[in-house]
């Protein structure tokens, strides 16, 4: 059910598993699907656009487009989040494991990225046709589950061997870095949730790419 984006082919597939279910569901209210779906469909476009996809071409072939200056601006900010997540210490069995902000950079950039354009798209959904009712029940506003939507698909239990190997080997962060990294980030999650101005979910210095 996992998307993917294709810098080959510059596309990108959603199997019909992750069109169903926890990701998106048509009768829903629009700030649980673009919390969660949206996300998604927006990480995948920003892999285009990361270390690896900026690499290639509108047509998949390894070429060097970028303007000069571009590129430059691009390996700034790309360091700032590859630096940021490098910050990221796990403790597995009791011992302290460090995220490769190197090895994870192409899929951090995306997450970031993923979660500020489908915010954004549903602002501009939102300023088109008004804002969608709460969900009754719970004290949180439409934005505020937009956001816990999104983290919702990160939710996960692993056995300490299971996270020791990804930490050391998957190119993505582990799941509580794939939320509260994109989150720290934008400064509309603070908005919306109120967090206080240097505290570590809204710190001062923050990195986006994209």
């Amino acid at each position: 059910m996992n998307a993917f984006y294709s810098p080959e082919e510059n596309s990108i597939v959603f199997p019909a598993g992750i069109l169903d279910g926890s990701f998106f569901k048509a009768d829903r209210p629009s700030y649980l699907n673009y919390g969660a779906i949206g996300n998604v469909v927006g990480h995948e476009i920003t892999h285009g656009f990361d270390d690896q996809g900026s690499q290639k071409d509108g047509e998949g072939n390894l070429v060097n487009w970028w303007d000069k200056e571009t590129k430059k601006h691009f390996l700034e900010k790309a360091q700032c989040v590859i630096d940021e997540y490098s910050s990221y210490t796990m403790m597995v069995n009791n011992e302290t494991l460090s995220v490769n902000g190197i090895t994870t950079q192409g899929e951090n950039i995306a997450d970031i990225g993923g979660y500020k354009e489908s915010y954004r798209a549903y602002i501009r959904l939102t300023a088109k046709h008004g804002e969608e009712p709460r969900l009754p029940g719970l004290p949180f506003t439409p934005r505020q589950l937009f956001w816990m939507s999104g983290a919702s698909g990160w939710c996960s239990v692993s056995r300490p061997a299971r996270q020791k190997n990804k930490i050391l080997t998957d190119p993505h962060s582990p799941d509580k870095y794939r939320i509260n990294g994109p989150f720290r980030n934008l400064p509309e999650f603070s908005q919306d949730w109120g967090c206080k101005v240097g505290s570590f979910m809204n710190p001062i210095k923050k990195c986006t790419v994209w």
